[in-house]
């Protein structure tokens, strides 16, 4: 019986770690660093891609250490097999590869992995490394946590009626951690013929921007640049907010649509952040705008997803299976704006058919 108790009361299992890496020096400091926290605990270290998928192919874990430069099949390479052999653990890039703003950096962000971080060379501080690794691993388990009670908010005394017609003029899309990925997906299901303009706030910070435009551009098949102040919405085309900015829409006197560029906090604390877009276009555009959030950590948008929803646009919302972090999505939901909650290849054809859920 009080082994039973014991049992009952035991603490939940710390997250489990594998590290891979052909470098024994960078696995030896990785395995130390975690292992003095207390909080997680290194499953395994191995030192190439195939070694991971067979560990990974009888154990599970939490978290991915994953380098880029490795002999045999390279991380870049390996990381979608390592995503569907983790059933649900999350890649965390490790490279000196991974700068702010490299090609490399927002290829793995594409290709799902859930966060970067630049290993440092030989000789560099390792105390600082140390830090940011065990806050980005921190950070990445605080999103499986519920997101704060959603402040009560006042109701308009007389929603605004859903449009008359089904279809939509503009697409805005929020995203955070995973959320590249989740872009990649959704947008690959929207064919090239599409003409409505889609703006995409994406956290990511300034020194990313030409580059994650370049690869939405890509993926989309359609132009895509990072918005400057009093840029014209334009069809076809896909505008990104700037790392140092907020993306707002107002309405000019001959009927179209321009952006306007603000760098005031916000309620979030993100830059940029979802709410003032969605917030602007709600106002702008009102019931004939889709505004999609994706994948994310904390709960920027959905403050701008209640007023979207309140003018009677419709708000669709990355589902749980699909998502590497369902916070930003799920506070929308929770609140009881999302009008569907859906796979991201699922939104993209929702958008690309112009119709409501």
């Amino acid at each position: 019986m009080a082994t039973a108790s014991r049992s009952l009361l035991a603490e939940p299992p710390h997250p489990r770690v594998l590290i891979v890496d052909d470098s024994a020096v960078a696995r030896a400091v990785m395995e130390r660093i975690i292992g003095a926290t207390g909080r997680f605990v290194v499953a395994a270290s191995v030192s190439t891609a195939a070694a991971a998928l067979t560990f990974l192919a009888r154990e599970r874990v939490a978290f991915v250490l994953l380098d880029v430069q490795m002999p045999g099949v390279d991380g870049l390479t390996a990381l979608p097999d390592l995503i569907a052999a983790g059933q649900g653990a999350r890649v965390l890039i490790v490279s000196g590869q991974a700068s702010e703003g490299a090609a490399t950096t927002v290829q793995a962000l594409a290709l799902g992995a859930a966060d970067t971080l630049l290993k440092p060379g030989t000789g560099e501080r390792m105390g600082q490394f140390g830090d940011a690794l065990i806050d980005k691993l921190d950070r990445l388990s605080d999103g499986d946590a519920p997101p704060a009670p959603p402040m009560p908010a006042p109701r308009p005394s007389a929603p605004k009626p859903r449009a008359a017609s089904e279809d939509y003029d503009v697409v805005a899309i929020g995203a955070s951690t995973g959320g590249i990925h989740a872009l990649t997906l959704m947008l690959r299901a929207i064919p090239a013929e599409f003409r409505l303009p889609i703006l995409i706030t994406q956290h990511l910070p300034a020194s990313f921007m030409p580059y994650f435009a370049a690869q939405i551009a890509v993926i989309a098949n359609r132009p895509c640049e990072v918005a400057v102040d009093r840029l014209r919405l334009r069809p076809g085309r896909i505008v990104v907010a700037p790392g140092e900015a907020h993306m707002r829409c107002v309405p000019l006197a001959d009927g179209s649509t321009a952006i306007r560029l603000s760098a005031e906090p916000s309620a979030s604390g993100c830059m940029p952040s979802v709410d003032p877009m969605f917030a602007s276009m709600a106002g702008v555009f009102g019931p004939r705008m889709l505004a999609v959030v994706l994948s994310g950590m904390g709960r920027d948008g959905a403050e701008g997803a209640r007023q979207v929803h309140q003018a009677g646009g419709c708000v669709v919302v990355q589902d749980q299976a699909s998502s590497v972090i369902w916070g930003m999505p799920r506070a929308v939901a929770d609140g009881g704006y999302a009008d569907a909650v859906m796979s991201p290849e699922a939104i993209g054809r929702l958008a690309a058919a112009r119709a409501r859920p």
